[in-house]
């Protein structure tokens, strides 16, 4: 054998324990074109996650094709009376979205109505990290925006 060789056989490597997370580092990454970010369209952790969740209260039930139960109902019900059974119905829906990404979860949900629309307040709790913020979205009668 060669120095070079024994050299080779010296040196130990220790392999990273994937579990251990970095302060700083970005654990999930994603791309938006309606980034609020004017200088990219990457997002990262807390607002890939945000902007998930409003891409799918943008998208009415049925619309998805194959899968007919995702999205969101809030659309076809936006000039119903607001009755105690629709906002009953409306927050299992909303409960339904937030929890179909397994890395946030709903932990209240309130329907209210305001102006022209119907408004959700929901916090969520990013699982991931253990930390909690309320969310607040509005659709509108007039706009179909919140």
């Amino acid at each position: 054998m060669t120095a070079n060789s024994k050299l080779y056989e010296r040196v130990v490597i220790k392999g990273t324990n994937q579990d251990q997370k970095i302060p700083g580092t970005r654990t999930y990454k994603g791309f938006s074109s309606v980034s609020a970010e004017a200088n990219s369209f990457s997002l990262y952790d807390f607002a890939l996650i945000k902007q998930d969740i409003l891409n799918h209260f943008n998208i009415r039930q049925g619309e998805k094709l194959e899968n007919p139960e995702f999205g969101t109902i809030i659309w076809d019900v936006l000039f119903e009376p607001l009755t105690d059974d629709l906002k009953n119905l409306i927050r299992r829906n909303v409960e339904t979205i937030v929890n179909y990404d397994p890395r946030v979860t709903a932990e209240s949900v309130i329907v209210t109505s305001y102006e022209s629309g119907i408004q959700i307040e929901c916090v969520l709790t990013y699982l991931p990290y253990n930390i909690s913020e309320a969310l607040q979205l509005r659709f509108d009668r007039e706009n179909n925006l919140f």
